[in-house]
């Protein structure tokens, strides 16, 4: 049986590198992206694999629901959740339809698609699901003096972190793997859309990004971040979130009792 990944957001950067390295490696494709030109254009250029372009905004109800059906309806291999929006600026600032349009692409369509994708995977007991989230998931903790700020957006990508840990734990033995992807400043145009000149910062490529979200579904790793190249540094994150997990009590703590 042919191996078929669905990516999104796959017409440029990340999702389009995410494309490219599967349909070298023979994966068939359902790409999604909101320019059906390069939909086109990418299935043009790949005549060697089967590739389904779906025209879908992913910030609508509509354009949500119509890919989901097909990850509900279709033998999905391998789901990439990498659709994005940026927005970068203070709540306040933020648009309210800006704001609906992050927490869509980034909170609400990867949360319905691997809903609709896992029970299918679950049942042929194989799979894995990746979601694009980024190394600003890790940032909130960050002083004032950090910009620019995005609160919308780090929470979207910090949804992303909790959603794939809490899902790999829930799927352990299954067969399906969950993977959250957390990159850096990446060289796409994703910051360009922004209006962000970033030219002087050093980037790591879309291609070691696929690179490194790959290697890690063969090591095991349910939180890639393909910069850090100290691992300790995010176990060590991960262990103190669960000693405070732990760490509750119905008693109420000291520091908050009066006098």
């Amino acid at each position: 049986m042919s191996k078929l990944a669905l990516v999104t957001g796959a017409t440029s950067g990340i999702g389009r590198a995410f494309a490219e390295r599967l349909a070298g490696q023979g994966y068939d494709l359902i790409i999604v992206g909101r320019r059906e030109e390069r939909l086109k254009e990418f299935a043009a250029a790949h005549p060697e694999v089967s590739v389904r372009g779906i025209a879908a905004d992913l910030s609508t109800d509509e354009g949500i629901d119509a890919v989901a059906q097909v990850c509900a309806t279709e033998d999905i291999t391998l789901l990439i959740n990498n659709a994005g929006v940026a927005h970068y600026m203070p709540l306040a600032e933020l648009p309210a339809d800006k704001a609906r349009e992050l927490a869509h692409v980034k909170v609400v369509a990867p949360t319905m698609l691997t809903r609709a994708v896992v029970g299918g995977m679950q049942a042929r007991g194989e799979g894995a699901i990746i979601t694009v989230a980024g190394m600003i998931a890790f940032s909130g903790p960050a002083p004032s003096s950090v910009m620019p700020r995005r609160a919308v957006y780090a929470g979207g990508l910090a949804f992303a972190v909790a959603m794939s840990q809490t899902l790999a734990a829930e799927l352990e033995g299954t067969g399906v793997q969950v993977q959250v992807l957390c990159p850096g400043v990446v060289a796409t145009e994703f910051h360009e859309r922004q209006g962000m000149d970033l030219s002087a910062v050093r980037r790591m490529s879309a291609d070691d990004v696929v690179t490194a979200s790959l290697r890690g579904l063969e090591l095991g790793e349910v939180v890639v971040a393909p910069g850090v190249e100290d691992a300790s540094l995010l176990n060590a994150v991960f262990t103190a979130e669960v000693a405070a997990f732990n760490g509750q009590s119905p008693e109420l703590a000291s520091r908050y009792r009066t006098a």
